[in-house]
């Protein structure tokens, strides 16, 4: 009983990040659609459902330090509960980060929009299939899946690159445009930092099955 009782415990845990993960995917979308459509109303709702992503961040905590302070967990299910904090702290910082984006969204809402946005969708298409990948490598156990998020990685920042360059050439040539620029740089940056979060619950499940530390290039593969 007591085994299933822990097992059933660790259930409740991964079901209650994965809320949490679905919650973010959706926080980022809304994000940019607020963005792309200059709607507010959907903006102040990304900003509202943020809080909701505070307080599973706090659930998660709690259920945590509780498996680890009552159950004293063996290493493999140590290794999960203590990504488990790990991983809801990432997804807390991209509920921020998206949250941003949706201020962005509403400090430009009532002005034309600089230029048609091509790369900033993609990044944030990008960004949501990186968190998407992260938590499914997390669910399964899939090391294969986590290392997959590294290409997913290197493509946003490629994007962010091209955004970059091409709003400074908007600025460098108009200055009038700059309060217009200056917000889809931040946005391109938040959604960079958000696939950047997802890499370190990539990271972090390497870890959790394999016992390997990955981060900061410690054999990690390009």
């Amino acid at each position: 009983m007591e085994a299933s009782t822990f097992d059933q415990e660790l259930a409740d845990l991964k079901a209650t990040i994965l809320k949490m993960g679905i919650l973010v995917q959706e926080l980022i979308f809304k994000s940019v659609e607020a963005l792309k459509t200059r709607d507010r109303n959907l903006a102040k709702s990304v900003i509202k459902m943020d809080m909701e992503v505070d307080r599973l961040e706090l659930v998660v905590d709690e259920k945590c330090i509780n498996l680890i302070a009552l159950r004293q967990p063996k290493a493999s299910d140590l290794r999960f509960i203590t990504t488990g904090i790990r991983i809801a702290t990432d997804l807390e910082r991209v509920g921020d980060l998206a949250e941003d984006i949706a201020e962005r969204a509403i400090e430009l809402s009532e002005q034309p929009l600089l230029k048609p946005l091509i790369d900033i969708p993609r990044m944030a298409i990008l960004a949501e299939q990186a968190v998407a990948y992260s938590l499914d490598a997390f669910v399964g156990r899939d090391v294969k899946k986590a290392k997959a998020i590294w290409q997913i990685e290197k493509e946003v920042d490629h994007l962010r690159d091209l955004v970059h360059d091409e709003l400074l050439s908007i600025m460098s040539k108009d200055p009038t445009t700059i309060s217009r620029a200056i917000p889809l740089l931040l946005v391109s940056r938040h959604l960079e930092r958000i696939s950047d979060h997802a890499t370190n619950i990539a990271e972090d499940v390497v870890y959790m099955v394999e016992a390997k530390v990955v981060k900061h290039g410690g054999g990690k593969e390009e």
